[in-house]
């Protein structure tokens, strides 16, 4: 009996190894995960948000954006694309990829030193200008290598798993995905270029204005509304309960988006407003966020309100379409602009973050649920209201249609700062003092064994 007890014994461990190893992976990468995101927060809240309100504060107070460095302006920018939203895509990304036992994990551990070096080297840069010639340059070659680095890891999980595979039509979340991918490269390469370029002929750590705003153009239109619509193609269906988007009206919409970034790039500002105001409704239709759910939505471990902000955050897509054909016709003083510019990266992509990330990260970072659903909803709700308080009294404050419009700005800008950071410390605490689903694993694992 002890000899049959023994060998059942090897038996199961043999075959237990495996899943273990699987197990112990997932979680590193899991870890991985939460590091990133982590960081991400990091340059959300500090050179992100503080910087920005910082910056609010001054033009308030002055009336004007003039007396404010320019590249400060740039650095806030910065620090809230890439460090924010960059690092939670690459994190999200690297996540998403298949196990390779043979690549280790330093490809991805190289890519996020490079990346947030990168990232802190450049708001550092902007803010106090030291060696700037020297180090913008070195700032944004970080960056590239960190997202060659990426997608060296990306094209090798492409090239493992298609041949020998039958060719299956892509589905168009992916299609979407794939077309975020090449314009966040498209901006990353744009901005190596360019800080080359200020680095030898500049006066300034700042680029022209004219520059900086088709760079904007890119980094809105170019990879911030395709990553988000990737993402809404993909889980939306399952979290609302809504039907799968209708991919015409998804073709279209990519399309219109794609056209108008083009025409902004080129300098048809005119035309390339009507176009991207066109994609945001085609792409809201096919979405059908309007129609009635087909099935309960998935609210399990967060606010059951993650629903309508979802929508909301289209709303606003919708008014940021709007607002640029307003301000390529009517903008002096770039009051329009700045709030069109605002109903897109507040009202439209951080709300969606706001919305779906306490929902599928902590997911990923292998914890069971979000620390605190009321912060969720606080965090949402002041967002909102700092973003309309914005969005609505910018443009009169700008082009001096009513003067109240600056008190107005410094409220919305302390609102939407205390959102912020309630969804920083609410995603800060679910990493570090969530229940991890793999200590559960690992329980039953050890009384399996």
């Amino acid at each position: 009996m002890l000899m049959v007890s023994q060998t059942e014994s090897e038996t199961f461990l043999s075959n237990a190894s495996p899943m273990l190893d699987i197990v112990s992976r997932e979680r590193q990468k899991s870890l991985m995960l939460r590091t990133w995101i982590l960081s991400g927060l990091f340059f959300m809240v500090l050179p992100g948000t503080l910087l920005g309100f910082s910056n609010l504060m001054a033009i308030s107070t002055s009336h004007g954006a003039s007396p404010l460095p320019a590249a400060w302006m740039q650095g806030h920018g910065h620090a809230q694309v890439f460090g924010w939203i960059g690092s939670f895509i690459l994190g999200i990304g690297f996540y998403s990829q298949p196990n390779k036992a043979r690549s280790g994990a330093w490809l991805p551990r190289l890519c996020f030193i490079l990346w947030t070096l990168g990232v802190a080297l450049r708001w550092f840069t902007s803010i106090y200008g030291w060696q700037w010639k020297i180090m913008l340059p070195v700032s944004a070659g970080m960056e590239l290598a960190a997202y060659m680095l990426f997608l060296k890891s990306a094209s090798g999980h492409k090239r493992e798993t298609q041949p020998g595979a039958e060719k299956v039509k892509m589905p168009i979340w992916m299609v979407i995905v794939l077309v975020s991918t090449a314009g966040l490269f498209a901006a990353i390469a744009f901005n190596f270029v360019e800080c080359v370029n200020l680095a030898m002929r500049g006066a300034e750590p700042a680029f022209p204005h004219a520059l900086d705003q088709r760079y904007l153009l890119l980094l809105g239109w170019g990879v911030l509304v395709p990553v988000v619509w990737g993402f809404s193609a993909r889980w939306l269906p399952s979290f609302l309960g809504t039907v799968h988007p209708n991919e015409e009206w998804t073709r279209l919409a990519l399309a219109l988006d794609i056209s108008g970034v083009v025409c902004g790039l080129a300098g048809w500002s005119g035309v390339a407003t009507v176009l991207l105001a066109s994609g945001t409704a085609a792409m809201a239709w096919a979405l059908q966020l309007a129609r009635k759910p087909h099935a309960p939505a998935k609210v399990q471990s967060i606010h059951p309100s993650f629903t309508w902000f979802i929508r909301i955050a289209y709303v606003w897509l919708m008014v940021a379409g709007s607002m640029s054909i307003w301000a390529a016709h009517a903008d002096v003083h770039g009051g329009i602009w700045g709030a069109s510019r605002h109903a897109l990266t507040v009202g439209f992509a951080a709300t969606m973050v706001f919305s779906i990330g306490p929902r599928i990260l902590p997911h990923f970072g292998g914890v069971q649920a979000i620390f605190s659903k009321r912060l969720m909803f606080l965090s949402l709700l002041l967002l909102q209201i700092g973003c309309t308080l914005r969005v609505s009294s910018e443009p009169l404050a700008y082009e001096g249609l009513l003067p109240l419009a600056w008190k107005v700005l410094p409220v919305s800008g302390m609102l939407e700062l205390s959102a912020v950071l309630l969804f920083a410390t609410n995603m800060a605490l679910t990493f570090l003092l969530g229940h991890s689903a793999f200590a559960v694993h690992n329980q039953s694992q050890r009384t399996c064994a």
